[in-house]
C-alpha cells in the first residue's frame, strides 16, 4: 500500500496564490553561520564579517543557497548579540558597515544569498529608546514602547505578575523609580511593546536598511513573540512556563495579533520584489505547540516560511519521524508554503550527541544516526537548514569548565542542564591543536570558547581530504538535490516496510530508505544505492542507515 502526502497545491490553486513562478526559497538549503564561532580574520578569537567573507568558497564548494548570519549589530553582548542596541550598525567586534557591504558583494559574486538575524520581540537595555525609557516618568511615550508597570503588595515591592523569564528567574526588573519592567529572557533584553504603532515603524526602518543594502531576506527570532495578553495577568503555571526554552507563557506567546506583523513585513517584503522580481525572503522562529498552529504562520500573505522544530525534537524512531513529517506536510500544505526541516540550531545539543546519549553503544551510533538523518532531511519535500559544524559531525562539547560559560542561562540559574555553549564552540579549520585554523593565532590569544583536542578529528582539511566524511555526505547529498529533479520541492509517497524502516519515493523513481534500527534488513529495492550515509551493500539496508536509489517502482 502506498500513502501519498499532500505536500503542494494543484496548478489551479497555484496560480490563484500567484505561486507559478519558482520562488528560490521553496525549496533552498541554507547554512547557518553563527558568526562569533566561524572564522576570525582579526585576531582578537572572536568569530567575524571578514572571516564570514573568507569561507563563503568553502560554502559555495559545499553547495549550499545561502547564509543566515546570527546577529552583529551593536550589542553588549550579554545574550551573544540577541541584545541589540541598534538594529542599523556592526558592532566593532566583528566589523564595519563597509565590511558587510564587501560579503554582500562577494556572496553576489558566489550566488550565494544572505539572510540576517532580526530580533523584534526585545532589545538591549542600552538601546537609546530604552535608556530613554529609564530616564522618563511613569505614563511618558518613552516608557509606552516597553512594558512598565507598578508592582503589587506594600510599596510596589512584588513583580506585576507572576510570570517567569525562559532564562530563568522573573520575567520582571525593577527599575530605579520603583516601576517594573518586562523581560521574557534577560533583565539586560526588555521586551518591545508592539501595541504601540511607534515600534512597528521603527522596525520599518530597520528592515528598509537592510533590504537596502541588498539582503536576500530575514530570519525573525522569537517570531511567535511580540504581542503580550493586553492585560498583563497572572499565569496558571509560571513554573511550566519557563522549564524549558521551548515551555512557553501562552498569556505572552503566539497572540492572535502578531499574524498583523508579518502581512505588514511581508507586504515590504513584496515592495522590494516588485522593483526587481528578487524575492526577498522572510523565515521565523516559530515554537507553537501543533503543526496546524505552525501553518498559520506561513499563510500567503504572512510569512513565507517557519522552521518546523518538530523533526528535531522526535526521537531517533521511525514511527515518531512519519507522524512528524505527515504531520509537517498536512497542515503547511494548504498554505502555499512548504515545510523548512532543521536538525539543529545555535540553541540545540548537536545531532550526534543528541542521537548518541540515549544508546549504550555510544558516540559511534549517534554520528551514524546523525549521517543518516542528514540524508532523510534533504530528501524531504521543501527547505532545509543546517547549522555549521554540522556538516563535519561535530559533537557536542559537554566537557567546558564553569569559568568559561557565557550563555545567560547558565547565569541566572547556575544549571548547566540547558546551556548552549556547547554547541557555539569555534569550528576548527586546519591543523592538530587549538586554535586550529579559527584565528591568527596572535600571541596570548585563545578562541572565545576553549576548543577540545579532539576537535583536530573534525578539522575542515581533513574532512575534505576524506571521501567518507561527514562534509562529503553533505556535499553529495546537496549536489544530487540540485541535479535531481525528484528532490527539492515535490511530492511524497510512503512505501510499505518492516517495522523501525522509513521508505518513500520523491517524484518518478527517486527512493529514500532509513533503517532507524541496529541490525540489518533487506532494502526496499534492488540496486547499488545513489548515495548512502555509510557501507550499504546490494540488497541491505544496515541499522542506523538511510539510503537513496533510482527505481522503477
Amino acid at each position: 500500500m502506498h500513502n501519498r502526502c499532500p505536500t503542494q497545491l494543484g496548478p489551479s490553486e497555484r496560480q490563484a496564490q500567484g505561486l507559478n513562478r519558482h520562488h528560490w526559497w521553496r525549496d533552498a538549503v541554507i547554512y547557518q553561520v553563527y558568526v562569533r564561532s566561524f572564522l576570525d580574520s582579526t585576531g582578537d578569537g572572536v568569530g567575524d564579517l571578514a572571516g564570514v567573507r573568507a569561507g563563503l568558497p568553502y560554502l559555495k564548494k559545499l553547495g549550499v543557497d545561502g547564509i543566515w548570519l546570527s546577529p552583529f549589530y551593536p550589542s553588549p553582548q550579554h545574550d551573544h548579540g540577541y541584545d541589540v542596541a541598534d538594529y542599523c550598525d556592526v558592532d566593532p567586534l566583528f566589523g564595519d558597515l563597509a565590511e558587510f557591504d564587501l560579503l554582500m558583494a562577494a556572496a553576489r559574486r558566489l550566488g550565494i544569498k544572505v539572510l540576517l538575524d532580526i530580533v523584534p520581540n526585545h532589545c538591549s537595555s542600552e538601546h537609546p529608546w530604552f535608556r530613554e525609557a529609564l530616564q522618563s516618568a511613569p505614563g511618558s511615550p518613552a516608557r509606552a514602547r516597553f512594558h512598565f508597570a507598578d508592582g503589587r503588595g506594600p510599596d510596589g515591592a512584588e513583580p506585576p505578575n507572576n510570570w517567569h523569564a525562559m532564562f530563568g528567574g522573573p520575567a520582571w526588573t525593577r527599575a530605579g523609580d520603583g516601576q517594573w519592567y518586562l523581560h521574557m529572557f534577560t533583565p539586560e533584553q526588555p521586551d518591545w511593546n508592539w501595541r504601540n504603532p511607534e515600534v512597528a515603524d521603527e522596525f520599518d526602518r530597520v528592515l528598509r536598511f537592510w533590504l537596502d543594502r541588498g539582503v536576500d531576506g530575514f530570519r525573525i527570532d522569537v517570531a511567535a513573540g511580540l504581542f503580550k495578553h493586553p492585560e498583563l495577568p497572572d499565569s496558571d503555571d509560571p513554573e511550566a512556563d519557563a522549564r524549558t526554552r521551548d515551555s512557553v507563557n501562552p498569556l505572552a506567546w503566539n497572540q492572535p495579533e502578531v499574524h498583523g506583523v508579518w502581512r505588514r513585513w511581508r507586504a515590504l517584503c513584496e515592495e522590494y520584489t516588485a522593483r526587481d522580481g528578487r524575492d526577498r525572503l522572510l523565515v521565523g522562529e516559530v515554537s507553537v505547540p501543533t503543526a496546524r498552529e505552525h501553518a498559520l504562520y506561513v499563510r500567503p500573505d504572512e510569512l513565507h516560511q517557519a522552521f518546523f522544530f518538530d523533526l528535531l525534537g522526535a526521537p531517533w524512531d521511525a514511527d515518531a519521524f512519519r507522524k512528524v513529517i505527515c504531520e509537517a506536510m498536512q497542515d503547511i500544505a494548504g498554505t502555499g508554503s512548504t515545510v523548512t526541516w532543521v536538525l539543529n540550531n545555535h540553541d540545540q545539543v548537536r545531532t550526534v550527541t543528541r542521537y548518541g546519549e540515549p544508546a549504550p553503544e555510544g558516540s559511534g551510533l549517534g554520528a551514524a544516526r546523525a549521517r543518516a538523518a542528514a540524508l532523510l532531511m534533504l530528501a524531504l519535500p521543501g527547505a532545509a537548514y543546517i547549522y555549521q559544524g554540522e556538516e563535519l559531525g561535530l559533537p557536542e562539547v559537554v566537557d567546558l569548565p564553569d569559568d568559561v560559560l557565557t550563555d545567560p542561562i547558565f547565569r541566572r540559574t547556575g544549571s548547566r542542564a540547558r546551556i548552549r555553549d556547547g554547541c557555539r564552540v569555534p569550528l576548527p579549520w586546519s591543523g592538530q591543536a587549538s586554535p586550529f585554523g579559527f584565528t591568527t593565532g596572535v600571541e596570548g590569544v585563545k578562541p572565545w570558547l576553549p576548543q577540545p583536542d579532539y576537535f583536530a578529528e573534525y578539522a575542515t582539511d581533513r574532512a575534505l581530504a576524506d571521501t567518507r566524511s561527514f562534509w562529503h555526505l553533505y556535499r553529495d547529498g546537496l549536489h544530487l538535490r540540485r541535479s535531481l529533479p525528484q528532490l527539492g520541492e515535490g511530492a511524497l509517497t510512503w512505501l510499505d516496510t518492516q517495522p523501525g524502516v522509513l521508505a518513500f519515493t520523491r517524484g518518478d523513481g527517486l527512493v529514500c530508505a532509513v533503517n532507524f534500527g541496529t541490525a540489518p534488513v533487506p532494502a526496499p529495492v534492488s540496486g547499488t544505492p545513489l548515495l548512502s550515509s555509510g557501507p550499504c551493500p546490494v540488497g541491505v539496508l544496515p541499522g542506523a542507515t538511510a539510503a537513496w536509489w533510482l527505481s522503477d517502482l
